[in-house]
């Protein structure tokens, strides 16, 4: 069975930091682009950052450009997000994925086909 767990969420005021983790399991993801999405409540999920497998080739959206940063442990088939001047609209449920081996597309949902069940982030103003 694949299963991603992520962890690390939490309740942080603004302009603190968090680390999310995403661990796999059940195969092995080191060939596959991992990616970073969120959804706050009322809206539809969006979103936040991807890597390629080698970790070479990364991709952000621009409401967490220059503070959020995805990086990837392959030996450890763990992908993070390092989340830096927390805002309050950082506020949701954040989600890894994965099921794509190319980078292309990542920026959608629908490229992806394996989810974790999420990690709330909670940014009090």
């Amino acid at each position: 069975q694949v299963q991603l767990v992520e962890s690390g969420g939490g309740l942080v005021q603004a302009g603190g930091s968090l680390r999310l983790s995403c661990a796999a399991s059940g195969r092995t993801f080191s060939s596959y682009t991992m990616g970073w999405f969120r959804q706050a409540p009322g809206k539809e999920r969006e979103f936040v950052a991807a890597i390629t497998w080698t970790g070479v080739n990364t991709l952000y959206a621009d409401s967490v450009k220059g503070r959020f940063t995805i990086s990837r442990d392959s030996a450890k088939n763990t992908v993070y997000l390092q989340m830096n001047s927390l805002k309050p609209e950082d506020t949701a449920v954040y989600y890894c994925a994965t099921g794509t081996r190319v980078f292309l597309g990542v920026g959608s949902p629908r490229t992806y086909d394996v989810w974790g069940q999420g990690t709330q982030v909670t940014v009090s103003s």
